[in-house]
Parts: structure tokens; sequence; C-alpha cells
């Protein structure tokens, strides 16, 4: 999901999704083209797609980290994006791509279940933040001579992708802070970067560290929070992103205890 300003917003490419407006597409294995898109590709990965996939894959975060993606520091940011590293074949195809299909398609990431919708989020001067899509399928896609229709809305619920959508803009919002830099002498010298990082990707040590450290005892956070961010990799993230924003950004949260 990219962070998009509202005066480049009319030069994007595509059909813009207002509210109610639609879209022909559905993609089946009986197209020429099934599977195309799984080829290389800059496939980003969010925090809730990571915590997805390990699990699926029976994975902890930091294995799934060093073996499926490769992170990446853009000179126009101040905190890494984590993109699915791609096989070496001659194609770059997905590593979860199969000859029966994608091996991980109930776990799959948010990009690939709004293909071909792109969606990013509008900042508008004023630190308020809004998503915007865009349906953008490639050239070689067929997908749209379908006659199903879809508005924005009923496409993400056809795809089982609400929650991640959920969370991928509650991330895009954290990452957007990361236009301006917070870091004290740098990312490598400031050691809120590491936890930064390891709240939003590495979900099991954040986890760890939220039940082994002096944060608990630092911190008013109620028992039923307690409870589901033990339990829950939706609620950890949940709570791993206003921990961002209170440790790196200052933005306190009283509700959560984080003051």
């Amino acid at each position: 999901m990219k962070t998009l300003d509202s005066e480049n917003l009319d030069s994007l490419p595509g059909l813009r999704l207002d509210p109610g407006t639609r879209f022909h597409f559905r993609c089946h294995p009986g197209l020429a083209c099934f599977n195309r898109c799984c080829r290389n590709l800059n496939l980003f990965l969010y925090p809730y797609d990571v915590a997805r996939l390990r699990k699926a894959l029976r994975m902890d975060s930091e294995r799934f980290l060093d073996t499926y993606t490769d992170v990446v520091m853009r000179p126009d940011n101040f905190f890494p994006d984590v993109l699915l590293k791609m096989t070496s074949n001659s194609e770059r195809s997905c590593p979860f791509l199969t000859g029966q299909g994608c091996a991980v398609y109930a776990d799959r990431p948010d990009t690939c279940r709004t293909f071909p919708v792109e969606v990013g989020i509008l900042f508008d001067g004023k630190g308020h933040a809004s998503p915007v899509a865009f349906f953008r399928p490639p050239d070689f896609c067929r997908g749209p001579s379908s006659r199903t229709s879809f508005t924005l809305e009923e496409w993400i619920n056809d795809q089982q992708a609400v929650v991640f959508h959920q969370m991928t803009t509650k991330w895009a919002a954290v990452k957007g802070l990361f236009r301006q830099n917070p870091w004290q002498g740098g990312p490598d010298q400031d050691p809120r970067f590491r936890m930064a990082f390891t709240a939003a990707y590495n979900i099991d040590r954040f986890r760890q560290f939220v039940f082994e450290s002096s944060l608990l005892k630092r911190y008013r956070i109620k028992n039923k929070l307690k409870q589901k961010i033990k339990t829950s990799d939706k609620a950890l993230l949940d709570f791993a992103f206003h921990w961002i924003k209170f440790t790196v950004w200052k933005v306190a949260n009283p509700k959560l205890g984080l003051r």
C-alpha cells in the first residue's frame, strides 16, 4: 500500500474506484494468463502478511524473514520495506507458486488478494490519511473480459481480504509517519529503530519482549488486552502499531496505557 499525495493523484494510471464504481474481473484456471501475474514481482509484504505467512508455513518470524524476504531502505523513506524474494529461475516466479497454483492461497498477502486493484493511502497535508484505490490490471490479464462486476467493497469481501485490508491500512498510517526522519544519529545508531522493526515484522520476538521485559510493569495495560495480545497475532500487531507511534513519535494512547 503506497503513500500518495493529492497533487499527483489525477496523473496516476488506472480506473479510480470511488464508492459505487464498478469494474469487471474474474480470475480462474481457464484463462490463458492464469498465474502469469505471480512472476517477476516487486511484492511488498506488510506486517499482517508476514504474521499470516510465517504461521501458515510453521516458521517463526525471524526464519521467515531470512528465508523469503529482502529488507530494503529506500532513500526517500526512513523505515525499511519488506519485499517477497522471488526465486532465481528465469521467470523470477513467486516462491509459493506451484503447478497447481498458490501453495499459500488461504494466507496469501494483501496485495495478492486485491489484485488487480491497487490500494494506496492519500495524505492531505494536514496529517489525515484515507485509502484510495485503482483498478489496474496488466496488459496480459484477461480477467477484465468477465461479465462479473464488483465495487471495491464487494471485491475485498469476495477475496476475504477485509482483515488484511484493515491491518494494511493501519500499517500504512504508521509507515506514513516515516516520511520524516525520527532517528537520532541515523537508524543504525538509534536503538528505537531495531525495536520498531521488531514490533512490526518480528511478531514472535515482539511478543517475547512484551511478556518477558518490564513493559507490562511500566505501563498500565489492562488484563483483558494482555490476554488478547498473548494469543492473537492481530491484537498484538494492533498494539505494536500503537507502540511504534508511542516510542518513536511520542503519540500517546491512554486507552492502551501508553502515556
